[in-house]
């Protein structure tokens, strides 16, 4: 029995079909996918976005929520009225000083060092003090560091760890009183 024609060949691209449409259509069914919590909670699905946060006192579009100076022309200075044209009012503005408050709470540090650095940074100054030639040429120097790059691990320790670190120099020095 003969095949088929149609089925064989390859499909040809279409190019009398508006995929543009197509694509709008699904973008405009999705929900806005919201990032901070206190836009989401304030957040009102019947509402278009430009509703919901001229509501919330926060601008759509960046450029017309400052405007961008007018340079001056042939020295003279342009003035623009005091009157804002189609202020509207914030009736949510509980959102705005929550996340001003966040952004106002400072910031912790989150990036720590390796336990395996800071235990190889102890080794090395509890066994050669300053002596970064000498760590160099340690037996736990597995990575075979240079001695610039010790030096540069055992500042960053200090950085990290400066009470941690004080505290292990004066150890250092209450057994090295203890042994004489």
């Amino acid at each position: 029995m003969p095949k088929a024609k149609g089925k064989s060949r390859r499909q040809k691209y279409s190019y009398n079909l508006n995929r543009k449409r197509l694509y709008r259509s699904a973008r405009r069914r999705a929900a806005p996918r919201i990032a901070c919590s206190h836009i989401r909670h304030a957040w009102d699905p019947t509402k278009s976005v430009a509703q919901n946060l001229a509501e919330m006192g926060l601008a759509e579009d960046p450029n017309k929520a400052v405007p961008i100076p007018k340079k001056r022309l042939l020295g003279m200075e342009v003035e623009s009225d005091g009157q804002e044209q189609g202020k509207k009012m914030v009736r949510k503005p509980y959102v705005v000083n929550e996340m001003e408050y966040e952004a106002s709470l400072p910031e912790k540090k989150s990036n720590t060092l390796s336990r395996d650095l800071i235990d190889y940074v102890r080794y090395m100054i509890q066994n050669h003090g300053e002596n970064y030639k000498e760590m160099a040429r340690d037996e736990k120097n597995f990575y075979q560091d240079t001695p610039k790059q010790i030096k540069r691990k055992i500042n960053v320790y200090k950085n990290f760890y400066p009470e941690e670190y004080k505290d292990f120099i004066a150890s250092l020095k209450q057994e090295k009183m203890d042994v004489q």
